[in-house]
């Protein structure tokens, strides 16, 4: 039924003043009644009030298109909308997008997902921000496509539903163009003309047609849009997909070997060339990114001893965090690790290898640091007038400054601040590891991520924010590229399912790309230290397939220290923030090869290079977790089994969606497992697995299906 405006007919209550004109006040009161005008300002929202359709729930949608979602490059980018509207006309709507700012919009048609849901991707092939939005309008000929069908069901007569579609055919034809609108015109005098009726019918069904009717429809180019244009931004693979292996340069000390079987009495400070030896074996542990912790000179003036003692004794070489001295600041080498020139060859060298170094950035120095000379008035000061050290209650570091970012100077300090990346940019360096962002102001960190990316997409930033989770989220929004999570308190099955499902599986993941550490030099876990080797290889395997991306603080890690300061404490006894540790890397007790075994697994399986597809599965003991990562199509996947137990073999039947990956449910298919390279035979969703820790603590299954060959039946 076509659509009318209401009756202008209102009571007399209701009356509102005729038009202003005498003559349409005459012709009012001659057709006995008052002509009703326009309310003020409906003509101007006419289009906006006509508008039947709703677009709602877009996702991703970051804080209402405040913030961009987040993508690689090469990566497909999955919309999906609510979108519906009053009555049952069809609707059809369409994913538009384009690299910001460009003029013309790629179209993408969006597919019903049943309940009003619509789904539509576009893969970005750029390395520059994109934006997207949707439309959508009333489909009448779907709608009539619709009704033909169910009257044909119904075995009623289709003659007059055929020319019905016949105008509206004509009437797409009339905004095509002509080639087109010549194959438009020939369906629609097809249609009204005479012929058969299956015909006909098979004719008003085509695919082709339907093509052609979408894009000329009459509404189509001038469809309501949603109200907002998204952005996407987009970042280098290795934004999503990265192995990081932490190492304090100054301990990778050679002497007279690399790696003697007992500390002499006097280790040297290592040097960049050192570092450099040590390449061949964190590549072959399959790391693809080297992180260092501060590279600069380091502070003497209240410089920290052995253990965090507050008095340094003579030789003592201080925290690498305590940025800066007479021989320079956050864009100079410490003398004793070398030259620019030899950080410029340590970058190259680590390229050779396929690994990229990252470089600490901490933004404060200590009291020798020549901003707290050229530019006093970027320190808060006591009442006393001296210069404010950094706490955290009860934690003190007197040997650090925080620098004050609500200076009146606050444009000078941001400017030099963004100096310190572009200039270690300049020397090859693409990411940064960021520490303590949540203690610099928001707006500061979403000014300078901006700046720094202009000048350098290719740049990666991960978020050292240990803090509330919304200040860590809100980080993620402002541009931090990764972020440092809370899986170093999550032991338990229930507390990795809900945290990994948070961060996968919900909103979060548009935005929030996690970095996964089981140690760093500030964090030994009590599971850590009470469970062992175990424990260990168990949070190796939970960490490197639970997230793409994740680190270790090496040697550390794969030498199994796990002493405390003290009893309590997750600080690291010696640790060698504050002195030059000897690490004898190679002792036959090393976890090296099970690293590099986990390495190689996330290497050649892409399951295992996104967490959009983690899913967590049954498992009858609390004591084993399960769970899967699969590519899109199913043709890779991954399941992983954990003993979480340090102590204690466990066992239990898991069940698994074996449907979903094409199998049947009676089908045999294999597991081989990549840590102990066994293969079993499993059949169905239902089977069963047992775990030693102290042989191997976990599987990490690649499913393989059954294919034909001329041997018979094989595994692929």
């Amino acid at each position: 039924m076509q659509e009318r405006p209401a009756s202008s007919r209102v009571g007399v209550r209701n009356r509102v003043p005729a038009a202003d004109t005498p003559a349409a006040q005459r012709d009012g009161q001659h057709r006995g009644r008052v002509r009703r005008a326009a309310p003020a300002g409906l003509a101007a929202r006419a289009p906006e009030l006509r508008q039947r359709i709703v677009i709602e729930g877009v996702r991703p949608e970051v804080d209402e298109g405040r913030f961009p979602a987040r993508c690689i490059v090469g990566e497909n980018v999955t919309v999906e909308a609510d979108i519906y509207a009053d009555g049952h006309t069809a609707i059809a709507a369409n994913l538009l997008h384009r690299q910001a700012g460009a003029g013309r919009w790629t179209v993408v048609p969006m597919q019903p997902l049943g309940n009003d849901r619509w789904r539509a991707a576009f893969t970005v092939k750029q390395l520059t921000q994109h934006e997207y939005t949707i439309e959508a309008w009333l489909d009448p000929f779907a709608t009539w496509r619709d009704d033909l069908a169910r009257r044909l069901e119904a075995g009623q007569d289709v003659a007059a539903a055929l020319l019905i579609g016949a105008e509206l055919i004509g009437e797409a034809a009339r905004r095509a163009p002509e080639g087109r609108a010549a194959a438009l015109r020939r369906a629609a005098a097809r249609l009204a003309g005479k012929g058969r009726r299956s015909a006909l019918v098979k004719a008003a069904q085509g695919r082709r047609l339907a093509t052609l009717m979408r894009e000329y429809a009459p509404q189509a180019g001038r469809a309501p849009r949603h109200r907002r244009v998204l952005q996407v931004a987009v970042d280098v693979p290795k934004a999503a997909f990265s192995t990081w292996y932490e190492m304090c340069p100054r301990a990778v000390w050679s002497g007279a070997g690399l790696a003697p079987s007992a500390d002499p009495p006097e280790v040297g400070h290592a040097t960049l060339r050192d570092c450099e030896r040590r390449l061949p074996y964190i590549a072959e542990m399959g790391f693809d990114v080297l992180y260092l912790p501060p590279v600069h000179p380091i502070g003497r003036t209240h410089r920290k001893g052995k253990n965090d003692a507050i008095k340094a004794r003579r030789g003592d070489p201080g925290s690498p965090w305590a940025i800066g001295s007479e021989e320079g600041g956050h864009k100079s080498i410490h003398p004793e690790l070398g030259t620019m020139a030899d950080f410029q060859r340590l970058v190259a060298r680590a390229q050779a290898f396929g690994i990229d170094i990252a470089l600490d950035i901490a933004l404060q120095t200590s009291p020798d640091h020549p901003y707290v000379k050229e530019h006093p008035q970027w320190f808060r000061r006591r009442p006393d007038g001296a210069v404010q050290y950094a706490e955290n209650p009860p934690k003190k570091y007197q040997d650090t400054y925080p620098l004050d970012f609500e200076t009146d100077d606050w444009q000078a300090l941001w400017q030099e601040m963004k100096s310190i990346f572009t200039f270690w940019v300049q020397q090859g360096v693409r990411i940064f590891r960021v520490d303590n962002p949540h203690t610099k102001p928001f707006r500061f960190w979403e000014w300078l991520i901006a700046e720094v990316k202009r000048e350098c997409p290719d740049v990666i930033l991960l978020a050292e924010a240990f803090t509330r989770p919304k200040i860590m989220y809100h980080l993620a929004k402002l541009g931090f590229t990764q972020s440092y999570t809370y899986f170093a308190w999550r032991n338990t099955k229930q507390e990795l399912t809900e945290y990994f499902t948070e961060l996968t599986q919900t909103p979060v993941r548009d935005f929030f790309r996690p970095s996964v550490w089981p140690n760093t030099p500030d964090i030994l876990t009590d599971y850590v230290q009470h469970g062992g080797r175990p424990a260990l290889a168990a949070r190796l395997v939970l960490a490197a397939t639970l997230s793409s991306s994740y680190g270790l603080y090496g040697p550390a890690f794969e030498l199994g220290q796990r002493k405390p300061r003290e009893p309590g404490s997750e600080e690291y006894s010696n640790s060698e923030k504050y002195e030059i540790k000897h690490w004898d890397i190679g002792r036959a007790d090393s976890l090296r090869e099970i690293i590099a075994r986990v390495n190689r697994a996330r290497r050649d399986n892409p399951a295992l290079q996104s967490n959009r597809s983690l899913r967590f599965h049954h498992i009858d003991n609390d004591h084993l977790i399960a769970y899967s990562k699969q590519t899109e199509d199913a043709g890779n996947v991954v399941i992983t089994i954990v003993n979480l137990d340090t102590s204690h073999r466990q066992s239990g039947w898991l069940g698994l969606p074996v449907e979903d990956w094409g199998l049947a449910p009676d089908e045999d298919y294999q597991v081989h497992d990549l840590l102990s390279d066994a293969r079993y035979t499993w059949r169905g969703g239902r089977n069963y697995v047992e775990l030693d820790p102290q042989v191997v603590p976990a599987h990490i299954f690649r499913l393989r299906r059954r294919r034909a060959s001329l041997a018979g039946w094989e595994f692929d």
